[in-house]
């Protein structure tokens, strides 16, 4: 039988012992657990960009892989904890929006809120609910617990407002949602919004006020140090600098605009 996989994405970093600390309380429930870091570098309390790292991560995972999102900027507060269950995988997290993206992409979902005390430890920190609650109810589930015994059913959770494209006179408006490590600058236009709004015809890109030019296939389809447009490994439009930072070179983050027009 495979070990069970319990995948972490937080905003914790690797500085202090937040991680760890939850990986040893797992391990205590179920030992066989097989732990992966996606990453502990999300900005601290930025709950966009936790979905968004999860939405590109999660659906490559094995089926049964319990995931647990720790960016809880209401830690301590009347702000819910909850567990899914969506297509073959399950989620433990904050009820503040950081599974707005998942959840959203699956046809059926199951949540609960973690209210059953006898899935978390006897004591829970307000500050640090990712060890005595989060941890626990995901090690639980990854030892073989249902989801319906970790609490009370939900009907409706937290979603955040996650900006969608629109289409005004005759172009595509999008938005840069996320900043990679490289500097991309990676929008909410994802490759079928584009191709459906081209019908066949090229593209031309624009973010901010800076004309891009048309999509690329790779980087290096452009000598180093040109800025380009091109779809990446999530399949949303990015624009990047070959073997240099979008985001520096043009001064833009999240939020700013990016339009497409027909050529």
């Amino acid at each position: 039988m495979a070990r069970p996989v319990v995948a972490l994405l937080t905003d914790f970093g690797t500085r202090d012992h937040y991680a760890g600390t939850m990986k040893g309380v797992a391990l205590d429930i179920c030992p066989d657990i097989t732990f992966v870091d996606i990453t502990h570098d999300i900005a601290p309390y930025d709950t966009l960009g936790g979905a968004l790292e999860l939405a590109a991560s999660y659906k490559y995972f094995p089926p049964g892989t319990v995931f647990v999102i720790v960016i809880d900027p209401g830690v301590g507060s009347a702000r819910r904890g909850i567990a899914a269950e969506a297509g073959s995988y399950r989620f433990v997290a904050p009820d503040n929006g950081v599974l707005t993206l998942v959840l959203n992409e699956m046809p059926s979902v199951r949540v609960v809120e973690l209210t059953n005390a006898r899935y978390a430890r006897r004591t829970v920190s307000r500050t640090f609910e990712g060890r005595d609650r989060f941890a626990p109810a995901a090690a639980w589930l990854a030892r073989g617990a249902q989801l319906t015994e970790l609490g009370d059913p939900l009907a409706a959770w937290t979603h955040l407002a996650i900006p969608t494209p629109t289409i005004v006179a005759g172009r595509v408006n999008g938005e840069i949602l996320r900043v990679d490590r490289f500097g991309n600058l990676v929008s909410n236009l994802d490759r079928r919004t584009v191709e459906d709004f081209a019908q066949g015809h090229g593209i031309e890109v624009a973010v901010g006020a800076r004309a891009v030019g048309s999509l690329v296939t790779t980087y290096a389809d452009v000598p180093p140090g040109s800025v380009c447009a091109l779809f990446g490994s999530s399949e949303h439009l990015e624009v990047a600098v070959s073997g240099g930072s979008a985001a520096e070179r043009l001064g833009l983050a999240r939020g700013a605009t990016v339009a497409l027009s027909r050529v």
